[in-house]
């Protein structure tokens, strides 16, 4: 089964998923700009202790006028404006709130549901839409990156959200050369498909490298304490233990709802080089963890993964040719995949695992998304590197 177009998954060579609009230039219908000018005033708000109460007073925006909006890059801002404000409006203060006001709750889980995905910040708003360039003409990488909509601000939490910016990028040179991999597997053409793996292992060499300059600017205990605490979610967390009720949505009938809070494992690159390599994942309660992060990505970036892992035969062609040099490249992408993987794991471990706990959210041992990290990242990584030839 051939692949659709790059484009039509919302993913690009040069930019991999990030979006290939501008969110600081995108211009705001009326109706929208209120929540964004709150949104931008969130620093300044937050220290001043008045952010809750300012939420709770920003005028409700009509649903209808909400409706009438098509363009995607309008809507996909707007989710980023409301989700920032979501999330401080729950951790801004002890103890956690059980309601979320009708002038977030009503216009969020609209906006969501018009992008299909969950009405909460996930990893979408927080990275993939939510960087710009300073010099509009140069590259994007961490010389010329900014956050476009922080929480407190500071050099150490755009640090984190920019060297994902940097990896998402990067990457994108490696997924535009899934398809061409996926079509000589296929066709058992060894010297294209050796091609491809290869220069895979060095787009992985460049996202392990910007990887790797995470500590240059943001340093652990800031990023537990000033940076991390924004991001967590409403699902398995102990402040929020029956979840939170969005207050006007009718759908829900009034029943609080649960959603796992932002995590860097909602990135689609890994899953889709699973499934473009067939890495399989055992079936046990840590892989429904894994499948249900799924529902947290752009709906186009689930379905790159859902074609990719059904249209791939490329574990099963380097099997069968093997031959030496293809084996090898095959392999050596599953060692930039572990090795990615690690790093991951050992930065879960020294940001989040060795930190003291003193505040509301998730435990030490428990990620943003409200998952037990630590066995999560170490379980697949050891199922990725077993799966060498």
């Amino acid at each position: 089964m051939p692949l659709a177009s790059l484009d039509s998954y919302g993913v690009s060579p040069e930019l991999g998923f990030l979006c290939t609009y501008d969110p600081a230039a995108v211009t705001l219908p009326s109706c929208l700009k209120p929540a964004a000018a709150l949104a931008a005033s969130l620093p300044e708000r937050i220290v001043t202790g008045r952010a809750r109460r300012d939420i709770e007073a920003l005028d409700e925006l009509d649903l209808d006028e909400l409706a009438s909006i098509t363009d995607d890059a309008v809507l996909r801002t707007s989710l980023v404006h409301y989700s920032f404000l979501e999330q401080v409006y729950v951790w801004c203060e002890e103890p956690a709130p059980s309601r979320l006001p009708r002038s977030i709750a009503r216009p969020l889980w609209a906006l969501a549901g018009r992008l299909g995905q969950p009405p909460i910040l996930t990893y979408s708003q927080y990275v993939l839409d939510n960087w710009s360039r300073i010099d509009p003409d140069g590259p994007a990488d961490l010389s010329n990156a900014r956050m476009v909509q922080p929480f407190l601000g500071g050099a150490d939490e755009a640090w984190f959200v920019l060297i994902h910016v940097a990896i998402e990028a990067a990457a994108g040179r490696m997924l535009a050369r899934i398809p061409t991999a996926v079509d000589a597997a296929a066709a058992r053409d060894a010297d294209v498909l050796t091609t491809e793996l290869e220069s895979m292992v060095a787009v992985w060499d460049a996202m392990i490298a910007a990887f790797d300059r995470m500590p240059e600017y943001c340093d652990p205990y800031v990023y537990f304490n000033r940076v991390r605490p924004w991001i967590h979610g409403f699902k398995d967390n102990p402040a929020l233990p029956n979840g939170i009720v969005y207050e006007g949505v009718e759908a829900t009938e009034g029943k609080p709802q649960t959603f796992r809070g932002q995590t860097g494992s909602q990135s689609s690159i890994v899953p889709v080089m699973d499934a473009l390599l067939a890495v399989g994942h055992s079936h046990d309660p840590l892989r429904g963890y894994l499948d249900e992060l799924h529902v947290y990505r752009p709906p186009g970036h689930r379905r790159f993964i859902d074609d990719v892992r059904a249209a791939s035969e490329l574990r099963d062609t380097v099997r069968g040719i093997a031959e030496r040099r293809l084996t090898d490249a095959y392999n050596e992408c599953l060692d930039r995949l572990t090795r990615f993987r690690t790093r991951h794991l050992e930065y879960a471990a020294s940001y989040i695992h060795k930190q003291a706990r003193g505040a509301a959210g998730n435990a030490t041992d428990v990620g943003t998304g409200g998952t037990p990290f630590m066995k999560y990242l170490k379980k697949h990584r050891d199922e990725a590197n077993a799966h060498r030839l």
